[in-house]
C-alpha cells in the first residue's frame, strides 16, 4: 500500500498529475493545458499519448506510486457501463470500485471519470457536457471527486441542437456522436480538440476541455492547501 509522502516542488515547477487508464490522452492534454506535468498509465501501449507514459496495470501503479503525485485522474474503462457494449453482448471488467479503493490509499486528491451508465456507482458526480465548453457535441461525462477535492456543478444548457444517431454521418445542423465505428474522423478531431488521435482514441476519450476545467479547479485547490500549510 502506498503511503502518502510530501511532494516537494521547486519554485515555478508544475505540479505532477497521474493520468490512469490514459488511452490516447484526451484527459492528459486538458490537464497539461491546466498547468500540470502529466504522466499517463495504461495496460496497453499508447504510441499516440503525447506525454510521459508508463505501460502498467493502472490500479497496481496507483497503489505503488500514487502518493508520488500531486493529483490523480482515473478513467476506468467505460465499456462495462456502455449501452453499445451491452447491446453487443460484450463482457468487460468493472473497475470503478477497485480504482476508488486504490486512490483512497494514496492520500492525494483525485477524480474518477466515467459514462452515464456508471452514475449509480459514482458518489455525487459532477456532469460535464460539450456546450458548457462551446463544443459541438454533447458527450456527457461524470466526475467523482475525492481525497479532499471537490468540483462545482456547472449549469447544464438545454440541448437545442439535434444530435445525429449513434455512429451515423452527421446531417447539416446536427451534433455528432463520435462512438463506435463512426464516420468523419477529421471532423471529430476538430470538434473534440484531439488532432493527434485516431478513431479508436476519439470514441473513448473525454474532450481535453473537460479535463482543463477540472485541472484548473485542482490547481486552485492545491494552491489553497499550500498557502494554508
Amino acid at each position: 500500500m502506498t503511503q502518502p509522502t510530501h511532494v516537494r516542488r521547486a519554485r515555478g515547477r508544475r505540479p505532477r498529475l497521474l493520468d490512469l487508464f490514459c488511452c490516447q490522452g484526451g484527459a492528459g492534454k486538458g490537464y497539461a493545458d491546466a498547468g500540470f506535468e502529466v504522466t499517463g498509465v495504461d495496460k496497453d501501449p499508447q504510441p499516440r499519448y503525447p506525454y510521459a507514459f508508463v505501460q502498467a496495470d493502472a490500479v497496481a501503479f496507483a497503489l505503488e506510486h500514487g502518493g508520488e503525485f500531486d493529483f490523480i485522474s482515473a478513467s476506468p474503462p467505460c465499456q462495462f457501463d456502455s449501452d453499445c457494449q451491452r447491446i453487443q453482448g460484450n463482457a468487460h471488467p468493472d473497475l470503478i470500485g477497485p480504482t476508488r479503493a486504490a486512490l483512497e490509499t494514496t492520500g492525494r486528491p483525485w477524480v474518477i471519470e466515467n459514462v452515464g451508465g456508471a452514475v449509480p456507482k459514482l458518489r455525487a458526480p459532477v456532469m460535464l457536457c460539450g456546450p458548457m465548453f462551446n463544443l459541438a457535441t454533447y458527450r456527457h461525462r461524470y466526475f467523482e471527486a475525492g481525497g479532499g477535492f471537490t468540483l462545482p456543478q456547472p449549469a447544464h444548457r438545454e440541448h437545442t441542437v439535434p444530435q445525429a444517431k449513434m455512429g451515423r454521418p452527421i446531417p447539416p445542423g446536427h451534433y455528432g456522436q463520435f462512438v463506435g465505428n463512426f464516420s468523419g474522423v477529421d471532423h471529430a478531431r476538430h470538434v473534440m480538440g484531439v488532432p493527434w488521435m485516431n478513431r479508436d482514441g476519439i470514441r473513448e476519450c473525454i474532450p481535453p476541455a473537460y479535463a482543463r476545467w477540472t485541472g484548473t479547479h485542482a490547481r486552485y485547490s492545491l494552491r489553497a492547501k499550500a498557502v494554508a500549510a
